[in-house]
């Protein structure tokens, strides 16, 4: 009963932490807007930068492993291992963990442009991924 209990309140302790894409954006909004005052966030921006060539990493674009159509599943370029979509209208899991959601930035973010991400980027990117329909 106990043990019945204690999973019962570890399962409603999760799903207290879990958030919405969009109070996800809004806090990545907040953050840009500490290195650039008056950001808006802007989908057409995120969707460049997703679909634009770097040169500093190892993936060419975001869309290198993602695809181009972020609804569909995509593959490491490296690994070869199967990615689940990125656009929360076909993964809902996508965009619902700070924690996660800043650990996939830090990493992607080295792997494709040999840097981590500014503010104004992670925002502009989280913007065209809910913009996804």
């Amino acid at each position: 009963m106990i043990r019945h209990a204690l999973i019962l309140s570890l399962l409603f302790a999760v799903q207290a932490h879990a958030e919405t894409p969009q109070q996800i954006l809004d806090g990545l909004v907040q953050e840009a807007r500490r290195a650039q005052q008056g950001f808006t966030a802007s989908a057409t921006r995120g969707e460049q930068f997703y679909r634009a060539r770097q040169t500093g990493g190892d993936a060419e674009s975001c869309a290198t492993c993602h695809t181009q159509d972020a609804k569909a599943h995509g593959r490491h370029n490296k690994t070869h291992k199967d990615i689940a979509p990125l656009a929360p209208v076909a993964n809902k899991e996508r965009f619902t963990d700070p924690a996660k959601v800043e650990k996939w930035f830090r990493r992607n973010c080295k792997e494709v442009l040999g840097r981590v991400c500014t503010g104004p980027e992670k925002a502009d990117f989280t913007a065209y991924m809910l913009s996804i329909k």
